[in-house]
C-alpha cells in the first residue's frame, strides 16, 4: 500500500505498484539501500530510524533530495509478522543547510592559515571541491601576489588574472584546462565579466546558458569551459573595496546543476576567502618592504681589501618569512686595517630593521674617528639608551649585540670587543681552528659596565669567521654546543687554500635544512699581511728642527722603493703634520710611511686632542697646512 503522498512523490498511482518489488519503479532511493534495510529489520526485527538516504524523484526540478527513511516490521497482536512498513521523510532543506554550516566551518578554519597569497588561494580550492563543484580555480591579479593593490580599473582586459589554486589538484586536474600558474589572456568586455567586476557573483545554471555565455568567444572556451561542463558559478575575490581576482566553480560529473542557493553559498566563502587572500597581500608588501630595506642597509656581500679579503652571507629566519635585525659590515680604515662588524637587534620586522640601520650608522661614524673597539662600544651603548627613551613611545623595546674588530695587517695582529655577542672563530694557516677567548661585555643599552678589548695575534692566510647568534643557536638553545658544533664544522670545510664562498656555503649546509629560527648573518675574512720591507718606521724628538729631518728621511725612503715622483707631495705632508705636532702635541713623533696599492704617510703624537680642519681668515699667520693637504686629496684626520 502506498499513501498519497508517496504517489505524488513516485509520480505513479498505486495501483500499478501494488505487487511488485518493494524497490521496484522507486528511482528516488536506491533499490540496493532498500534491500538491505527490508533485509536487517525482518532479520534482527529491530527497527531502522531514521537513516539518511539520497534519492532522485522521477520528475521535478529540485534535483537530488535527502531522505529520512524508517523502516520497522507489522505484527499482530501475538507477534506474528505481517508485513513491513517503511516511511520516508523529506529532509532535504535541513540537509542542505546542515551541509552548507560545515563547508563554511571548513573554509573559516582551512583557508588563510597562513600569509601567503598562493597558498590561501589554494586553500579556497581545496575547500570548494568536491564539496560544492567538480572543478573549481581561482584567479588573482598579478599585482595582488606581488604584494600591490589590482588595478582599479573596470575593464576585464586590465585584470591580467593568473590562474593560482586549482583544484582537484595535479594529476587530476582537468586536462585541457590552463593549469596552476597559467596567465590568463586578455578578456573581452563581455557583460558577464563587467558583473563580475563590479562585485556581483554570475549564475550559470544549465549548459544553455554557458553556450550563451560563451557565444562569440569560440577561441577563448576551452580556456574556461571544461570538458563535460553544464553548470558553473563564478564569483569575485572582493575584499576592502578590490576586487582581487575571480573564484569559478564548475559541475562536470554530478548531474545536479548549481541553484542560487549554491551561488549565495559560494559568495560568502569567497568572501572570507578574500578577506583572507588580501591580508596575505599586505603582508606581502610589508615583507618585501623590509627585505628591500634590510638589504639596502647591508653593504656588498664580498670586498677586497689590502687587509683582507671577505665574504658575506645572510639567511632570513623562517625561510624568509621574518624579518630581522642581524647585520654585519666591513670598514676600510686608514693605514691599510679594516675592522670586521656584526651585530644583532632585538626583535623582527621594520621596527629592529630601522633599528638596525641607525646602529650600523653609528658604527660606521664612530669608525672614523678610529677608536679603539672597547671606546667604541662605549658609545655605541650610550646611542643605543637613547634609542630606548624613544621606545616608550614606540611600542618597542632596543636591544642589540655587536662585536668589533679591527685587523692591523702591518703587525698581523686583531683587536676586538664584545657586547654581549658571541666570539669568532679562527682558521689558522695550519689548520688548527680555535674560538677566540674574549670577555664579553653586556649588551648594548645596559649601561654602567665596560666594555674589554682583546688583542691576539692573526698570521696572514688566516681566516676569522664573524657571525651573530643565528648560525649557533639551534633547536638546543645551547650556545656553547652551538659553538662546538661550529667550530667543528670549519675544521672540516675551511682550510688556508679553500674558497671563502665555498667554505661559507657548505657551513651553511651543514647547518640543515631546517627553516632558522633566527637570522642568519655570517662573515668571512681571510686576512693579508704587508710585507716588513714595505713599511718603514722613524720616531723624532718635539723640536722645530726635526721637521727637515722628518722630510729627508721620507724623501730617502722613498727613493729606496723607487717612489721619488712622490718626493715632493709627500716631504710637503710630513712638514705640515710634523709642524702641527711639534707645536700643539709634544712629542715624540712618530713618522710611519707604508707601501701598499697607495702611499701611506702617517704621522702621530701623544695628544688626545683630534685635529681640526678650519678654513683660515686671510689675515692669519697659520692654520693652512691641515687645508692644503685636504685640497690634495691626501687627509685623513685620525685621534
Amino acid at each position: 500500500m502506498l499513501n498519497g503522498a508517496a504517489e505524488r512523490v513516485l509520480d505513479r498511482p498505486g495501483n500499478r505498484l501494488i505487487g511488485r518489488h518493494a524497490g521496484a519503479d522507486a528511482p528516488h532511493v536506491d533499490s540496493g539501500v532498500i534491500d538491505r534495510v527490508l533485509r536487517q529489520v525482518r532479520e534482527t526485527g529491530e527497527s531502522v530510524l531514521g537513516l539518511p538516504v539520497r534519492g532522485r524523484p522521477p520528475s521535478g526540478p529540485d534535483g537530488d533530495r535527502m531522505w529520512s527513511l524508517s523502516t520497522f516490521r507489522l505484527t499482530d497482536p501475538a507477534d506474528r509478522r505481517l508485513g513491513m512498513c517503511q516511511a520516508y521523510v523529506d529532509i532535504t532543506d535541513g540537509y542542505r543547510a546542515e551541509r552548507r554550516l560545515e563547508l563554511l566551518t571548513r573554509a573559516g578554519a582551512g583557508i588563510g592559515v597562513t600569509l601567503d597569497v598562493a597558498r590561501t588561494a589554494q586553500e579556497l580550492a581545496d575547500v570548494l571541491v568536491p564539496a560544492l563543484g567538480d572543478v573549481a580555480w581561482v584567479a588573482l591579479s598579478e599585482a595582488v601576489l606581488d604584494g600591490d593593490e589590482p588595478p582599479k580599473t573596470s575593464g576585464p582586459g586590465q585584470w591580467n588574472l593568473r590562474r593560482t589554486g586549482v583544484a582537484p589538484p595535479d594529476e587530476a586536474w582537468t586536462a585541457g584546462l590552463p593549469a596552476a600558474g597559467a596567465l590568463s589572456p586578455a578578456l573581452p568586455n563581455h557583460a558577464l565579466l563587467r558583473r563580475i567586476g563590479q562585485g556581483e557573483t554570475v549564475l550559470l545554471p544549465d549548459r544553455d546558458s554557458v553556450i550563451a555565455a560563451a557565444e562569440g568567444y569560440s577561441e577563448l572556451a576551452p580556456l574556461f569551459v571544461p570538458e563535460h561542463g553544464h553548470s558553473a558559478i563564478a564569483a569575485p575575490s572582493f575584499a576592502r573595496g578590490l576586487v582581487l581576482g575571480t573564484v569559478v566553480a564548475w559541475r562536470t560529473r554530478r548531474p545536479g546543476p548549481f541553484d542560487q542557493e549554491d551561488a549565495d553559498l559560494l559568495t560568502e566563502i569567497a568572501s572570507r576567502a578574500a578577506l583572507g587572500v588580501d591580508n596575505a597581500r599586505r603582508y606581502t608588501r610589508e615583507h618585501r618592504a623590509a627585505v628591500a630595506l634590510q638589504q639596502r642597509l647591508l653593504p656588498a656581500a664580498t670586498t677586497d681589501t689590502p687587509a683582507a679579503e671577505t665574504v658575506a652571507f645572510y639567511v632570513l629566519a623562517g625561510g624568509g618569512a621574518e624579518i630581522g635585525g642581524d647585520w654585519y659590515d666591513v670598514i676600510p680604515l686608514p693605514s691599510f686595517r679594516v675592522a670586521l662588524v656584526a651585530g644583532d637587534v632585538m626583535g623582527h620586522g621594520l621596527p629592529a630593521t630601522a633599528t638596525t640601520g641607525r646602529l650600523r650608522t653609528a658604527v660606521d661614524t664612530l669608525a672614523e674617528r678610529e677608536l679603539d673597539p672597547d671606546e667604541l662600544l662605549t658609545h655605541l651603548d650610550d646611542l643605543v639608551q637613547q634609542l630606548q627613551g624613544e621606545a616608550p613611545h614606540q611600542g618597542d623595546t632596543v636591544g642589540a649585540s655587536c662585536l668589533y674588530a679591527v685587523y692591523d695587517p702591518v703587525t698581523c695582529q686583531c683587536t676586538l670587543a664584545s657586547a654581549g655577542h658571541p666570539p669568532p672563530v679562527v682558521i689558522r694557516p695550519d689548520g688548527n681552528v680555535e674560538s677566540v677567548e674574549v670577555s664579553p661585555g653586556p649588551l648594548l643599552g645596559v649601561g654602567g659596565m665596560p666594555f674589554e678589548a682583546t688583542t691576539f695575534d692573526l698570521e696572514s692566510g688566516s681566516i676569522i669567521a664573524v657571525y651573530t647568534k643565528g648560525v649557533i643557536y639551534r633547536d638546543d638553545q645551547d650556545p656553547d654546543a652551538g659553538l662546538r658544533r661550529l667550530t667543528d664544522r670549519l675544521a672540516r670545510s675551511g682550510g688556508p687554500v679553500r674558497d671563502l664562498d665555498g667554505v661559507g656555503h657548505e657551513l651553511l649546509r651543514s647547518l640543515g635544512d631546517a627553516p632558522a629560527r633566527d637570522d642568519m648573518a655570517l662573515l668571512l675574512a681571510r686576512t693579508r699581511a704587508v710585507a716588513p720591507e714595505d713599511t718603514e718606521t722613524r720616531e723624532f724628538p718635539a723640536d722645530v728642527s726635526v721637521v727637515a729631518a722628518a722630510r729627508k728621511a721620507a724623501a730617502g725612503q722613498l727613493a729606496a722603493w723607487g717612489l721619488d715622483e712622490l718626493s715632493f707631495t709627500t716631504e710637503l705632508v710630513v712638514s705640515e703634520l710634523v709642524t702641527n705636532a711639534v707645536r700643539y702635541a709634544g712629542g715624540p713623533i712618530g713618522l710611519r710611511l707604508i707601501r701598499g696599492d697607495v702611499l701611506v704617510c702617517e704621522v702621530n703624537d701623544p695628544s688626545n686632542t683630534q685635529p681640526r680642519l678650519r678654513r683660515a681668515r686671510w689675515s692669519d699667520e697659520g692654520g693652512r697646512g691641515l687645508f692644503l693637504i685636504a685640497q690634495l686629496g691626501l687627509l685623513d684626520l685620525s685621534l
